[in-house]
């Protein structure tokens, strides 16, 4: 039915109360005299009116349907997709508006008090560079650096940069990753500042991780090994590698004695932190992203919409909620 101009004008001024001045139905019923059931028939009126439109706005380089439909497909915690960029190569890197968003994510994340860990990866140092708000603090190295020369441009100067933003204590690690032996990385271990470090490791409540495919330029640790080593990890299966924890497609741990040459924290303390946001997109880390994903391991992603599409149209047999911790080796 046509409404009247003075059921015109009520509409609007009840609208106008409702979703501008964030009255409740009772408080204007009150007002105008009316039933609460009243005033909802003329606000759903002045919707189909097209009185009152709705728009949900979110900045333009985050795409909300994307990362709604990526949280609800894995069991994220926490999901958020960025657009890539309009040329985007399939040989790219990380987009560097990943660390951006993902400073703004740990920015909601991070409480008072808690304690932050950062794990060594190109995007965890662009998202510590970025960062410009967070509460009080400790922040924790996680891994050792990729090369101990250029600690000042990695993760150490990482931990320091998001110390300096919170006003908290830092504890960076100051050692390589990957050592030659596991007797060398176990005698490291035993330094003071190294254990003071991993002393923190139980108490890290939040935790920002990157994600590395298994080849040349996409893997730290897999530039880090000889050729005959890269063949024969390569051999197992591993298809992810996060913080020098290598994973098959399935998300199955694989070549752990990797993890006794390395500098970095255990995967079952990583499983037990609260929240784990793990940073990584572009098409050549797509499948090692969903690997990951179904270890376990991580509890919320920041990724770019090459990625996301990858993983919201791969295979569904073998996902892993990333809420219920799951363990696909039944650990």
């Amino acid at each position: 039915m046509r409404m009247g101009p003075a059921e015109l004008v009520q509409a609007a001024a009840m609208a106008r109360r409702f979703y501008l001045e964030g009255k409740s139905k009772i408080q204007i019923a009150e007002e105008f005299g009316v039933s609460r059931f009243k005033v909802a028939r003329v606000l759903e009126t002045a919707l189909e009116r097209d009185l009152v439109r709705i728009e949900i706005r979110v900045p333009a380089e985050l795409d909300a349907e994307r990362s709604d439909a990526l949280r609800a497909r894995y069991g994220l915690r926490h999901a958020v997709v960025v657009e890539s960029p309009a040329e985007e190569q399939e040989d790219a890197p990380d987009p560097e508006n990943l660390g951006e968003v993902a400073a703004d994510l740990l920015g909601e994340l991070v409480a008072e008090g808690d304690v932050l860990g950062l794990a060594w990866g190109r995007s965890t140092i662009h998202m510590a560079a970025a960062l410009d708000r967070l509460p009080p603090c400790t922040v924790v190295q996680l891994t050792g650096v990729y090369d101990a020369g250029t600690a000042e441009r990695g993760s150490v100067e990482a931990v320091r940069r998001a110390a300096q933003v919170s006003g908290g204590e830092a504890h960076p690690i100051y050692a390589p990753m990957l050592l030659p032996d596991p007797a060398t990385a176990a005698a490291l271990r035993e330094q003071t500042g190294i254990a003071r470090a991993f002393e923190y490791f139980d108490k890290v409540t939040v935790a920002a991780v990157s994600i590395g495919s298994w080849e040349p330029g996409i893997s730290t640790v897999h530039d880090m090994l000889s050729d005959e080593e890269r063949a024969h990890y390569a051999s197992l299966g591993v298809a992810a590698e996060m913080s020098a924890h290598l994973f098959d497609s399935d998300g199955r741990r694989v070549g752990r004695d990797l993890g006794e040459r390395c500098i970095t924290v255990e995967a079952d303390r990583l499983r037990r932190i609260p929240e784990v946001v793990a940073i990584a997109g572009g098409l050549r880390k797509a499948a090692a992203i969903g690997a990951v994903l179904r270890s376990g391991l991580v509890t919320s992603l920041v990724t770019d919409t090459a990625a996301a599409d990858y993983l919201l149209t791969e295979s569904a047999a073998g996902v892993r909620p990333a809420l219920e911790r799951a363990d696909p080796d039944g650990e």
